[in-house]
């Protein structure tokens, strides 16, 4: 008997590999045991997945400490978080596009500027549709701005993308479930529940960097503000850039943004 995954000679008696460590199967697959292996990856206590969740709440350093430093059977990689988060991510705008679009009405959100419900749609939708490049590039932005604001270099760039692979996969993962409740419970105030999620964000990765960093109250204070004023300097001139492309291409008009 030979392993299906790298093909070395097993004995009949093993049930995982000694050279790749996989699972020996000897049965065919059914939906019984398809049910099992699904709910013993996502749902077991023990299984990696879940405890990269909770230790991402609890110890966040030991995740990304351990990571960086080679430990790599005991967490989820990076990569591959990040991957289920954008999954879910996507999965999100999917349910929010399919049946809840029609409850969603921002034309006098900003009160005494008269957008047109056709701006905030198409916004909208623009931001939807490239929500998950919008996560994707929030990764290397924040890393490069991390690794100005500590300017000890503890972590060199690389090391500084890995903390925000993890925590904003843990922030992805969570809003997915937040997010779901929000629209079961209250899809007229998406948005406002939307513009929320800023601060939870924020406070989330001061939490990180005290723990990742050992920061005094002060340092954290400091080294938290300089990276929200980058951070917020930054998301304007994105946000100007991605404004005037979707001038461009007609995605918006500015008749859309006349004031009262």
């Amino acid at each position: 008997m030979n392993c299906k995954n790298c093909h070395i000679t097993l004995e009949e008696h093993d049930d995982y590999c000694k050279s790749c460590g996989a699972k020996v199967i000897r049965n065919r697959l059914t939906l019984r045991n398809l049910f099992e292996h699904i709910s013993e990856t996502f749902f077991n206590y023990d299984n990696k997945l879940l405890q990269t969740f909770i230790q991402l709440f609890k110890q966040p350093e030991d995740v990304i400490v351990s990571y960086i430093n080679g430990v790599r059977k005991k967490y989820v990689n990076p990569i591959s978080f990040f991957g289920l988060a954008l999954t879910l991510t996507g999965l999100s705008i999917f349910l929010l596009k399919k049946f809840y679009m029609q409850h969603l009405d921002f034309s006098g959100f900003f009160g005494d500027i008269n957008f047109s419900q056709n701006a905030f749609d198409s916004s909208f939708s623009f931001g939807l549709e490239y929500n998950s490049l919008i996560y994707v590039a929030f990764i290397p932005i924040s890393a490069i701005i991390s690794w100005i604001v500590f300017i000890d270099k503890k972590y060199n760039l690389t090391e500084h993308a890995i903390v925000y692979l993890y925590s904003m996969s843990f922030l992805m993962v969570l809003m997915f479930f937040i997010a779901q409740i929000a629209l079961l419970l209250t899809p007229s105030n998406y948005m406002l529940f939307s513009l929320l999620l800023w601060p939870l964000m924020f406070l989330y990765h001061c939490y990180i960097l005290k723990r990742l960093f050992k920061l005094s109250l002060g340092s954290l204070i400091i080294k938290s503000m300089l990276f929200f004023i980058l951070f917020f300097v930054t998301y304007i001139g994105v946000s100007i850039l991605v404004f005037v492309i979707m001038l461009i291409t007609g995605v918006v008009n500015l008749e859309d943004f006349a004031p009262k």
